[in-house]
């Protein structure tokens, strides 16, 4: 099954901060409960690790009024074969 990352970035100010906190563990989602915060570095995102069959179904985990400001990146990991072989095809 495909794996996504889901970033969500939000505002910088401490309660709006809070507030988005807030909807992701009041939820009660496993994946969002789960969510690692950046905010403490001055990051406002972030990120959730899930599988899912598409990105649609990826970005229904985030809540519905939060979902424009979410990015869903399909992951994926090379082999070095595979990156030979791309190496190969471009001739370097």
């Amino acid at each position: 099954m495909p794996k996504f990352l889901i970033e969500h970035l939000h505002e910088e100010e401490t309660v709006a901060c809070a507030r988005v906190v807030r909807i992701f563990l009041e939820t009660g989602s496993h994946y969002l409960t789960q969510a690692e915060w950046g905010c403490y570095d001055g990051d406002h995102r972030c990120w959730i690790t899930v599988e899912a069959e598409n990105r649609e179904e990826a970005l229904s985990i985030v809540p519905r009024p939060l979902r424009n400001q979410a990015r869903v990146i399909e992951l994926n990991r090379f082999t070095i074969e595979e990156i030979d072989q791309i190496l190969a095809q471009h001739g370097a």
